[in-house]
């Protein structure tokens, strides 16, 4: 290399330093000013690791004074550079010395970077090109949205997911019963909508006591990193902003916030794209004055365009409530009760009809009549000839019946608005199985009760909690907090032995007190070694999720979890089918609650739930009322809540005075099942079939669940994160079985991974150890550690430039080859949606020395194979000698990429009008029979065909990477 004052040079170590100019030589060491970043480097002129800046005929290079020249010729004199040609601002023909040059000029282009030296390692190339091809894919997959969430794979709540995921602006009210997962289906709609650039703002409201549920589920399953707001929380926030709802994205904030909080009501009023409201149930209405909780969420809806309410209970305040939902959803088409009433009555017979054929019975001339006049625009006549031909194929018959339903399935009343799963008609349900276990009353207890009843007592609803927990009472009586009790309750003793005979099963038990469950598992621990973990709300977040994880561990890990009734609330325990209710709440919402955290749809194993209770106590007599009143423990109770209203003060009164002298509590149980029959009974006349198959999607041909699985399967996804991990500089080691452990390093690429905490992460690729363990992540394409780490790589320069050998004796020594990576991107790059038809596209090109474009019969990674990395030093050498040649070769491979560029985007073309004008022509032709088609939706999809062929029209090619590669004999 030869060295002269005020050449122009750039460190190979430290390229951020900027351009670096020659200020000194003075006998062996030279010194180089980086006048941009003000350092200045002392380097030995024999070993000096800096490269000469050196630019090429074409180029546009940018002055100390901020002008730009167009290169037109080249001068050197005294080792020095001299740039002839335009400027662009002036167009005026002068010369600039590379003196001059701007200080903090950077290598944009590849090829730029090529030739100053910038060569990036072998394997960058290759993980840029890799991130390229997996970006353009889960950009185009139809699954886009739908496979980052830690949830089995459950076909109803995917259709669900599917169906409203991918409609502009949903409106729609989840109404599945319980057990069912309307959270999951929630919130695979909210991360789809959000993934694939419907919505950016999402708000949740919803009862106080909802909120942690809500976090932790919309956190460790989809990866959505929710606000909780209260009055502290908006206190701060008006510090950084006028609207403190405007500081997050993603909110929660309770019910009662925005009705007791009026200014926060109006600030509430801010730009959501999505709104979800759950226990909606309990938004009371009547036409004369709505509830003040009603009205704040009518308030909300209206200025919201997506809207997604759920309750489990919709008909539960009654049909008029049911309505005032609706009405929420869309006040112009449910404006009047008496109106919705009658168009109600008028699909009675559709769905009567529907029921016959569901039940394989013949239909009668009044259900054809029925779905005639329904179907009047179509010809249905030869389907019920089918149907009712009874020697016609069975298959025959049953398609046709199928198609007859997907017709009716269009134009049923409330069904594009509402999606109602139930038990009966989804299978997959375990049995529950009770074993009730009578012990005697302990002295020590009747003695402290016969004290207790002699103290001042509270109101009766408190005497009644009071007298299920005769524990409590007793160390009241003993003024004592030591747990003393558990030494003679014989629910303890009974407890243990239940676990020594199940020693290789996990158990899960459930107390209403948090002292309770801390006492049990003391006497678990310190009688008999038992290794049990502890659930309650007195714990943190972390320390409740470590509980979760040492119950989940198969290995070394808790045989039981004892909770307090915290533990009925979201967590998912159902890799155990053994739950023991140490005592039983009063409220048989809450009890489904509690066997409901096994008692799931996915659970493998009939569930055995043990329910100890003391003989003659207030405790048998709930556990009896429970156990034949409403046979809560065996069968899902959706009349519960009803019954246990209608009959709450005899059961509070009979629980607070234990008195059973005149048959009080047969009396009661005899009531009770009588209402809790004549509920059933009603609900199950009132079962809207037709709605059931519409919100399963037994109906609808789907493959979702099958590619799903297969993606799952495949291993490509972790051989390319653990590479991505690998390059970035991660640092990875295994940990349990399907586990690995990632840590930041201090040799990382960036000085921070967002997403990477400090102490590092524990992640899996098993989608099963995942849904057994909270405490881990789950990597997938959707996962913002993966999401962070593309965006790392290519919004960088990383991989941009490479140099390789080709070791080939079949070809002649010194044999040459360019690979060019080109990006065809849309402008318009925040619009998600548009990516769905014209994803970031990479295309290849291998270039022979005369141009010949061989990308299309050698495949990248059957080439890559045979390649070898060479230094940096002499990476630099053949690239600088071979500029001619590659800057030719760039030059001749521009049709061929313009050519591939267009085929590109006429396929995009293509596929946008046919996907969108589909879409566009279904939506008309329900709207001229369903009402429930909104106006918007049409519109929507109809203004996006018109914008995204505007945008496809100014589509960029841009040059991303370089690989040149030289062949050599081995």
């Amino acid at each position: 290399m030869t060295f002269s004052l005020g050449q122009r040079w750039i460190s190979d170590a430290e390229s951020e330093l900027g351009l670096g100019t020659i200020v000194a030589i003075e006998g062996r060491m030279l010194t180089l000013l980086f006048a941009a970043s003000g350092e200045q480097r002392l380097y030995s002129i024999q070993e000096a690791p800096v490269t000469r800046v050196r630019f090429n005929i074409g180029d546009e290079v940018l002055s100390h004074a901020d002008w730009s020249l167009l290169v037109s010729d080249i001068e050197e004199n005294d080792n020095l550079i001299t740039y002839i040609g335009t400027r662009t601002d002036t167009g005026e023909e002068t010369k600039l010395k590379e003196t001059f040059l701007n200080n903090f000029i950077k290598f944009n282009k590849p090829q730029d970077k090529l030739f100053a030296g910038q060569i990036d390692k072998f394997d960058r190339f290759v993980l840029r090109y890799k991130s390229l091809v997996n970006q353009h894919q889960q950009q185009r997959s139809y699954l886009r949205g739908l496979l980052g969430a830690r949830v089995d794979l459950i076909p109803h709540q995917f259709y669900i997911a599917e169906e409203v995921g991918q409609r502009h602006a949903p409106r729609i009210l989840l109404a599945d019963e319980v057990g069912l997962g309307k959270t999951i289906e929630a919130g695979l709609i909210i991360h789809q909508q959000i993934i694939t650039g419907r919505a950016k703002r999402v708000l949740i409201v919803l009862p106080e006591n909802l909120q942690h549920q809500w976090l932790v589920e919309m956190l460790r399953r989809f990866n959505l990193h929710f606000s909780i707001f209260d009055e502290s929380r908006c206190e701060e926030a008006y510090l950084d902003a006028v609207n403190p709802f405007d500081t997050e994205q993603l909110v929660l904030c309770s019910i009662d916030l925005i009705r007791k909080q009026k200014h926060l009501k109006n600030a509430l009023l801010a730009s959501w794209d999505l709104l979800i409201v759950d226990e909606a149930h309990h938004l009371i209405w009547d036409s004369e004055k709505p509830s003040p909780q009603y009205k704040a969420v009518e308030q909300l809806a209206n200025s919201t365009p997506g809207v997604l309410l759920l309750t489990a209970t919709p008909d539960q305040l009654g049909h008029e409530s049911h309505f005032a939902r609706l009405r929420l959803l869309d006040p112009n088409r449910f404006y009047d009760y008496q109106a919705f009433v009658k168009e109600e009555m008028g699909y009675k017979p559709v769905v009567d009809a529907v029921n016959q054929l569901l039940d394989g019975k013949f239909l009668d001339d009044k259900a054809k009549n029925s779905i005639t006049e329904l179907l009047s625009e179509q010809d249905v006549e030869p389907l019920l000839n089918v149907i009712s031909d009874i020697t016609i194929d069975h298959d025959q018959q049953q398609a046709a019946q199928q198609e007859l339903i997907k017709a009716l399935l269009d134009r049923h009343g409330t069904g594009r608005l509402l999606f109602r799963n139930t038990r009966s008609a989804i299978k997959g349900f375990p049995k529950r199985l009770l074993k009730s276990v009578a012990l005697p009353l302990p002295e020590q207890y009747k003695t402290a009760i016969k004290v207790s009843k002699m103290m001042p007592q509270g109101d009766i609803g408190q005497q009644a909690l009071t007298a299920l927990y005769p524990e409590q009472i007793y160390q009241d009586f003993e003024g004592s907090s030591n747990n003393s009790w558990c030494a003679f309750d014989p629910r303890i003793s009974w407890l243990i032995d239940l676990i020594q005979q199940n020693k290789d099963e996990k158990i899960l038990i459930i107390a209403a007190q948090a002292q309770t469950a801390l006492a049990i598992e003391e006497a678990l621990r310190t009688r008999e070694a038992i290794k049990a973990a502890i659930f309650h709300e007195g714990l943190s977040l972390i320390e409740r999720d470590k509980a979760a994880a040492y119950f989940a561990q198969v290995e070394d890990g808790a045989q039981v979890m004892v909770c307090s009734e915290i533990g009925s609330e979201g967590r998912n325990f159902q890799f155990s089918h053994h739950l023991v209710l140490f005592d039983l709440p009063i409220n048989p919402d809450l009890l489904e609650q509690r066997i409901g955290r096994l008692d799931r749809i996915g659970q493998r194993c009939d569930i055995e739930i043990y329910t100890p209770y003391l003989k003659d106590t207030s405790q048998a007599y709930l556990q009896e009322w429970y156990e034949y009143g409403l046979s809560a423990f065996t069968q899902t109770t959706p009349t519960g809540h009803t019954v246990y209203q209608s009959v709450k003060d005899d059961l509070i009164t009979l629980l607070a005075t234990g008195d059973n002298e005149q048959g009080q509590l047969a009396a009661l149980i005899e009531k009770t099942a009588k209402l809790n029959n004549e509920l059933k009974e009603e609900l199950e006349q009132g079962r809207d079939k037709l709605l059931e198959i519409n919100s399963s999607g037994v109906l609808q041909k789907s493959e979702l669940l099958e590619d799903i699985t297969e993606i799952d399967q495949l291993p490509d996804f972790t051989g390319f994160a653990l590479q991505m991990f690998d390059v970035l500089g991660v640092h990875q080691e295994d940990s349990s079985e399907h586990c690995l452990i990632l840590k930041p390093t201090e040799n990382m690429l960036a000085s921070d991974y967002p997403g990477l905490p400090e102490e590092g992460m524990t992640v899996t690729f098993n989608r099963q150890t995942a849904l057994s363990r909270d405490d881990i992540s789950y990597l997938t394409w959707e996962h913002p550690l993966i999401n962070n780490g593309l965006d790392m790589i290519l919004s960088s320069d990383t991989g941009t430039t490479s140099v390789a050998i080709l070791k080939n004796n079949s070809l002649p020594a010194a044999s040459t080859f360019l690979e060019l990576i080109y990006v065809v991107e849309p402008l318009n790059t925040d619009n998600a949606q548009l990516s769905r038809f014209l994803p970031t596209t990479p295309i290849r090109l291998l270039l022979d020395k005369n141009a010949k474009n061989l990308g299309e019969n050698v495949t990248f990674d059957s080439f890559d194979r045979q390649l070898t990395p060479i230094n940096r030093h002499i990476s630099r050498k053949v690239a600088n000698a071979s500029q001619a040649l590659i800057h030719q070769l760039i030059k001749q491979s521009l049709p061929t990429a313009q050519t591939l560029m267009g085929e590109i985007i006429d396929e995009a073309k293509e596929r946008m009008q046919k996907t969108l004008q589909q879409e566009i022509d279904r939506l008309l032709a329900l709207k001229a029979v369903n009402p429930n088609i909104r106006e918007d939706e049409i519109q929507y999809s109809q203004d996006q065909l018109a914008s995204f062929e505007a945008i496809l029209e100014n589509t960029q090619l841009k040059l991303d990477s370089i690989r040149f590669i030289v062949s050599t004999h081995s």
